[in-house]
């Protein structure tokens, strides 16, 4: 049988090739090792980034839903208060219509009042 003897060139040659064999699996692994924690990183951030999205669009949803609350109860004060308004003019003015005399007097009055008081 013809058994083939390794040179000593052959024998290194060989040796470096299982060598960078060796080392190319071993970045193959660190590679892939490294993008399995890098894409589990980035699912972690995700989903992060989604619960923090989530919770603001609710935080803003809540905040209009009380904004257009207020705005509603503001509404119906402003109309109350100005049905108020519109009553007691009324009342002014039957009052007037009724004792014209007595409204100029009370004018009169009232306005003396008041100058005297910004006058001091």
């Amino acid at each position: 049988m013809n058994k083939h003897v390794q040179t000593p060139e052959e024998l290194v040659a060989s040796r470096i090739d299982e060598s960078a064999e060796r080392i190319k699996q071993a970045t193959s692994n660190a590679v892939a090792s490294t993008k399995e924690a890098v894409d589990r990183a980035a699912d972690t951030v995700e989903d992060g980034l989604h619960r923090a999205t989530d919770k603001v669009a609710d935080v803003a949803n809540r905040t209009t839903d009380k904004a257009v609350e207020i705005g509603e109860r503001g509404r119906e004060v402003y109309d109350q208060t100005r049905e108020r308004a519109d009553e007691w003019l009324e009342v002014a003015r039957d009052y007037v219509r009724e004792k014209p005399v007595q409204s100029v007097a009370i004018a009169l009055g009232a306005g003396w009042l008041l100058g005297r008081i910004l006058r001091r």
